[in-house]
């Protein structure tokens, strides 16, 4: 089985920085697309930055410039550097992978996710 494990959430004052990480474990063949997910009190979930194994990165407009991910396929990991932190990025983020497992079949998977608390 799969799993994703986040860590790196906590609490941050505004104009600080946090960086994320999702660990992936289980029966792996390949990880195509990786990504970051949030949502916050009151929203739906949002698309926050996505990576493809090829490198092409894909960010949303409201943390462009801020925000940077990054990806190790050795260690089946990927990361958000998050800089100058706001309030609005207060959120639960989640870890995002498309896999291809042992068997070939190619799979979403997503981890529990991680609070990120801004203050003000």
């Amino acid at each position: 089985q799969v799993q994703l494990v986040e860590s790196g959430g906590g609490l941050v004052q505004a104009g600080g920085s946090l960086r994320l990480s999702c660990a992936a474990s289980g029966s792996i063949v390949s990880i195509r697309a990786m990504g970051w997910y949030r949502q916050a009190p009151g929203k739906q979930r949002e698309m926050v930055a996505t990576i493809t194994r090829g490198m092409i990165t894909n960010y949303a407009d409201s943390v462009k410039g801020r925000f940077t991910i990054s990806r190790d396929n050795a260690k089946n990991m990927v990361y958000l550097q998050m800089n100058s932190l706001k309030s609005e990025d207060t959120a639960v983020y989640y870890c995002f992978m498309n896999i291809r497992n042992s068997d070939y079949s190619v799979a979403d998977y997503w981890g529990q996710g991680t609070q990120v608390t801004v203050s003000t």
